[in-house]
């Protein structure tokens, strides 16, 4: 394998020229230029890229770590991030926590290893004193931590308003809510809107707050619980997964969706439109939130003027076969 010596002897030149002429930093006259250009196609010689990632300080490759990745929300968004990321020549270096601080720390050290030009998070295991040692920049995704970083979530607050005001429309009293991780910022929101509406209602029962962590099966066995114990006749899940989760609990225990039982869920992932019957769903633009992140991202990177720091994305009630009763 050719080195940056070999180049150098061939066209007849210092080392440092070569490196100029791959860095393009510093003059070099064109006819130079040539020499050391041919030089490096007779010999086939291939720069190391960590070499000139520690000379110019960047590599084009950002990290993105995610909480679970075998959550459907997910994948859509890290192709939205990743779709962006390859327009401006970047690679994406994806990794998954699992809700562990620990790993997420240990990704974040890793990332750093490798000179990562800037990273986005999906998580918030994190504490901000640690995300503010690191020398590089950082967009938060989904899961805010801080106004002092850039940010794009939805409207989690509304859209859990929303869901839980369906459900009162179409004749629910009873209303219960699968809630997400209660360190989860989102699924906090997200519970907070529920029972602002439930208590505007007069309906607020603390009893009714069933414990699903973004989890199908821990929701699927938990609403079960619940329905052996009190009366329900409407269900708003923290997530689309738990959505299916709670369709498979009311099902398994031989109640009617949405006859006895209507269930909305959050997200709106693809997922929702193969159950039977078809899911309702609060859908976030999760595409449209990967893709405006990501270019932050590019914009901190560069150094360019932000126009805005914070999003707030509005969402949108999607009503189908589990919560259209008299049909």
């Amino acid at each position: 394998m050719a080195t940056i010596r070999d180049v150098a002897k061939l066209a007849g030149v210092s080392v440092a020229t070569v490196s100029r002429v791959l860095n393009q930093n510093g003059y070099v006259n064109e006819e130079t230029e040539k020499r050391v250009r041919q030089a490096m196609k007779e010999l086939n010689y291939k720069p190391s890229e960590v070499a000139r990632a520690l000379f110019k300080k960047t590599t084009k490759t950002i990290g993105l770590i995610v909480p679970d990745i075998t959550n459907p929300f997910f994948p859509e968004l890290v192709r939205a991030v990743e779709d962006v990321m390859n327009i401006y020549d970047y690679t994406v270096i994806l990794c998954n926590s699992d809700e562990k601080t620990d790993k997420e720390k240990e990704y974040i050290e890793v990332l750093k290893q490798k000179y990562v030009d800037g990273i986005i998070l999906t998580t918030n295991q994190l504490q901000l004193d640690e995300v503010s040692e690191w020398d590089i920049p950082v967009v938060v995704l989904d899961r805010p931590l801080s106004r002092s970083y850039p940010s794009v979530i939805a409207d989690n607050y509304g859209g859990a308003r929303l869901a839980t005001k369906h459900l009162y429309d179409i004749g629910c009293r009873k209303i219960a809510h699968i809630q997400g991780p209660p360190h989860v910022v989102n699924a906090i929101e997200r519970f907070r809107g529920y029972r602002d509406e439930m208590m505007e209602r007069g309906l607020w029962d603390e009893r009714l707050i069933i414990s699903g962590n973004y989890q199908l099966k821990q929701a699927k066995e938990a609403v079960i619980e619940v329905l052996n114990k009190y009366d329900i006749d409407g269900i708003f899940a923290g997530n689309d997964a738990m959505a299916v989760g709670a369709l498979k609990a009311v099902q398994q225990l031989g109640l009617r969706v949405p006859d006895d039982i209507a269930i909305i869920g959050y997200d709106g992932i693809p997922l929702t439109e193969m159950t039977t019957p078809e899911l309702s769903t609060i859908s976030q633009p999760i595409y449209e939130m990967g893709a405006i992140a990501a270019r932050i991202l590019i914009k901190k990177i560069e150094g360019k003027p932000l126009e805005k720091l914070h999003y707030v994305l509005p969402v949108e009630l999607v009503v189908r076969q589990s919560t259209r009763r008299g049909e």
